[in-house]
């Protein structure tokens, strides 16, 4: 593809071990940049030290990426613009003003990543909005906790449908997210592009530093709602009778908050808590499999990502591999009732064979489907078609 000339806007800092966002818009500026396109590329930061992590792998003037923090909160009529756009308060006074005067020099695509990035992009010519999630899945079962909790529920899926109705070039990450797309666009164009991770940052475990002994692990955010009920799940309904089939099995759960939300399971035997641990890495290798089936959610997995990219053997549900062509039985167990996880669990514990045959078909499945070269060649036919278009003027 020839090179292009792209204005790129994320709601988070491009690093490879941030939030699953992140990790993406990692992946999609190096490979963009590494094709020859010419990139200038936004980010709306959350984290301070994440600005900084950003600017050193990113350093100018080989690489265009301008970093903003999050704008601050002045007045009344700020938080009822907030009210009326929500989430529009990522988007600093300074990102608005840099952005539009790079707009206005001229571009050949402007690519949008996540529905909030798009009250930036509105009514401008060759975009494309990337919907990472929809929250209309993600809140379908969620309790409302209020009257104020109605009104925010309101006022963000209203947003979220104006916004995904407002772009003819849209981006997902599923079939799924696809098919709720078009319920809410039917005349868009949509295309699906797996989440993009470099696997090369995630060395393979090789069978001889894996643990011997059976662990079951589950590793996430447990302030993610997804991710707590997943593990709630595994606690409570899998745990006892994989600890009764396969006696000398521990559970290992590792995550952000894990000690504090699971406080009341804490003093279960057998059972391995840390919390916001820096680096995971030991925790995979200490994994016999990743247990993790999560009621609802969508998008796809990053730590279903990184267990196949480490090689750690995957137990889960549909919700869990969302995105990805994986086969039951050859990638990963995929079942959706009880008594299918745990005896697609209790099967690969005590089959050390089989645990490897999985992971590196799992891994061989990542590298295909997920690595930066078949995600970002994805990126290229959409930006190709959106040219192609009639009455497209680059």
């Amino acid at each position: 593809m020839s090179s292009l000339r792209i204005v790129l806007l994320m709601i988070e800092a491009p690093i490879p071990f941030g939030n699953a966002a992140s990790r993406w818009f990692y992946v999609l500026l190096r490979e963009l940049v590494a094709r020859g396109h010419r990139v200038t590329a936004f980010a709306a930061c959350t984290k301070v030290e994440e600005i900084e992590m950003a600017r050193k792998l990113f350093p100018s003037p080989d690489w265009d990426l301008r970093l903003y923090p999050p704008r601050t909160y002045r007045g009344l009529a700020s938080k009822f613009g907030t009210v009326l756009k929500p989430y529009s308060y990522m988007f600093s006074r300074d990102l608005r003003k840099d952005l539009e005067k790079t707009l206005v020099e001229g571009y050949d695509i402007f690519h949008l990543e996540q529905i909030w990035s798009g009250w930036l992009g509105l009514s401008r010519p060759r975009t494309v909005l990337n919907a990472l999630n929809l929250y209309r899945i993600d809140l379908k079962d969620a309790p409302i906790q209020g009257s104020g909790d109605w009104l925010r529920r309101k006022l963000l899926l209203a947003a979220e449908k104006r916004l995904t109705g407002s772009y003819p070039n849209l981006i997902t990450l599923s079939d799924r997210l696809r098919d709720a797309l078009h319920g809410l666009h039917q005349n868009a164009n949509i295309y699906v592009v797996p989440l993009g991770i470099d696997y090369s940052l995630y060395p393979y475990i090789e069978d001889t530093r894996r643990a011997k002994e059976p662990v079951v692990s589950v590793i996430g955010n447990m302030k993610w709602q997804p991710t707590y009920s997943a593990t709630v799940r595994l606690v409570r309904r899998l745990w006892p009778e994989i600890k009764r089939r396969t006696p000398t099995a521990r559970l290992q759960i590792v995550g952000w908050g894990a000690r504090t939300a699971l406080k009341d399971y804490i003093n279960l035997p057998d059972l391995i808590v840390a919390e916001n641990v820096l680096d995971t890495r030991p925790y995979f290798e200490q994994a016999s499999l990743l247990l993790y089936a999560p009621p609802l959610g969508s998008g796809m997995k990053v730590k279903i990502l990184e267990s196949f990219a480490y090689g750690v053997p995957v137990v889960t549900n549909s919700e869990g591999v969302e995105g990805l062509p994986v086969v039951d039985g050859l990638h990963a167990g995929v079942c959706q009732d009880d008594e299918g996880l745990i005896d697609r669990a209790v099967n690969l514990l005590n089959d050390r064979e089989a645990q490897n045959r999985q992971r590196a078909a799992a891994r061989d499945l990542l590298v295909s489907h997920c690595g930066p070269g078949p995600t970002v060649d994805a990126v290229e036919r959409v930006y190709s078609n959106i040219l192609k278009l009639p009455g497209v003027k680059s």
